[in-house]
């Protein structure tokens, strides 16, 4: 089973950006880092793979109130960098899901 990328910093322009708060950021990463370990378990089954998207995709629905509670929002640069983090995801485990796609339950 493949293991994920461990050099490839997850989230990286987020981290950067004093807009987002980091621990709202680190709350994004663990619901990522959930879907990484669900696809190391070696799952090729698509319809599987989306429902894991969809999970994590409406998880960070939820936390959008908690970032404009901290004077921040899942915006352009947000939206950027998860769909950078999830593009890169999908590539490493050779997952034919288009980016788009992957997140498509997204309301940021």
């Amino acid at each position: 089973m493949k293991k994920f990328d461990l050099e490839y910093n997850l989230l990286n322009d987020m981290y950067n950006d004093g807009y987002f708060p980091d621990f709202l950021v680190d709350k994004v990463k663990l619901l990522i880092q959930d879907v990484i370990s669900f696809l190391e378990t070696g799952e090729r089954d698509l319809e599987k793979i989306q429902n894991k998207f969809d999970e994590m995709t409406e998880a960070i629905n939820e936390l959008q109130e908690e970032f404009e509670e901290n004077d921040s929002e899942i915006e352009t640069g947000a939206r950027e960098s998860i769909g950078e983090t999830i593009e890169y995801i999908l590539k490493w485990f050779d997952i034919d899901i288009d980016t788009e796609d992957a997140i498509a339950s997204r309301e940021w």
